[in-house]
């Protein structure tokens, strides 16, 4: 049966592919986005074209903006933030201030509609801390307490309004009678993910023929999740009444590898016969980190397929693609 869903944050990397994975099933779909990141490039706006998908593009910040949006959706997707490691060191101020306010006009306006479940989208770097300060088990379950390791360094300031969104939705749908489902997201990559992430970055330093090739943090960990499944394990998550009341570990545990593994990897794709030579990690950046899925896997059947030398030559292919044409980024 056709749903109505509304995806606040529907024209970022995550949300784009949530969307057109939606729209194969013949939902009717909203996108509510401020397009600060991104913009209606040519994907989305075939998206958007083939499949009537309403644009509602205005400042959520705001609470006004809410006005626009219907108030009887099936499923809520609340993805919208400002999120990366730039963004945390160049304008804490304003990454704590607009993600505050998305999280919390979203729980105001959702409180007063019909609207029958919403799936916040929160992130690993919640419990980072807990890791680095006190060595919690790796892979790492939902239990695991979340910790700020240092409230002073400006990085974690994306992790502390993504603990804000878990307790807001979690509390506020208790009070006033709507579903909610957390999803923890692991390292997800793909095509069109932007440029303030690892892999695109490392694409970039290969094609200004950087040598020596210099290695941030090559002894540290991280299980890369392709978007393909993190986009099914988020749709399951929403859609299964198990989730109900849940948070889960979006990730993918089979595939933790070095950042040393990665970049050589890369390397190798583009064909790069130069030096490497290895580097310190950026302050603020954990040493290891690896989810356990596990529950995902119990309650949704959750289970990804692509590895990730699979994933990550697809994704090389598209940004060595993207960034040859001349392109404009789009980001």
């Amino acid at each position: 049966m056709s749903k109505k869903v509304l995806i606040i944050g529907g024209a970022g990397f995550i949300g784009m592919n949530i969307t057109q994975e939606l729209a194969s099933k013949g939902y009717q779909i909203t996108i509510a986005d401020n397009f600060f990141r991104g913009k209606m490039d040519e994907d989305l706006k075939e998206i958007v074209e083939k499949n009537s998908i309403r644009v509602v593009s205005d400042d959520f910040t705001k609470e006004n903006a809410f006005s626009a949006l219907d108030e009887d959706y099936d499923y809520v997707y609340m993805l919208a933030s400002v999120v990366g490691v730039e963004y945390t060191e160049k304008i804490p101020n304003e990454l704590i201030r607009i993600n505050t306010q998305l999280i919390l006009n979203t729980l105001e306006w959702i409180k007063n509609t019909q609207c029958k479940k919403v799936l916040f989208t929160s992130t690993s770097e919640c419990y980072a801390g807990t890791i680095e300060a006190f060595g919690y088990e790796i892979p790492t379950p939902e239990t695991v307490p979340l910790c700020i390791q240092d409230i002073t360094h400006p990085r974690f300031t994306y992790a502390v309004t993504k603990m804000l969104g878990e307790s807001g939705f979690i509390q506020y749908s208790k009070v006033y009678g709507f579903e909610c489902t957390i999803v923890r997201y692991h390292n997800v990559y793909g095509p069109r993910m932007g440029f303030k992430h690892v892999i695109p970055q490392v694409v970039q330093r290969f094609l200004k023929e950087e040598d020596p090739f210099k290695v941030y943090g090559f002894d540290q960990t991280r299980a890369f999740n392709f978007i393909d499944d993190a986009v099914r394990g988020t749709i399951g998550a929403m859609e299964s009444e198990k989730t109900n009341g849940e948070i889960l570990h979006i990730g993918d545990m089979n595939s933790e590898i070095t950042i040393e593994e990665l970049v050589h990897y890369i390397g190798s794709l583009v064909e790069f016969e130069g030096e490497y030579e290895r580097q310190e990690a950026h302050s603020g950046s954990v040493s290891r980190r690896c989810p356990d899925t596990s529950k995902a896997e119990k309650l949704i059947g959750y289970k990804p397929v692509v590895g990730w030398k699979e994933g990550v030559k697809e994704t090389v292919d598209w940004y060595v693609d993207y960034l040859e044409s001349g392109k404009n980024v789009f980001e």
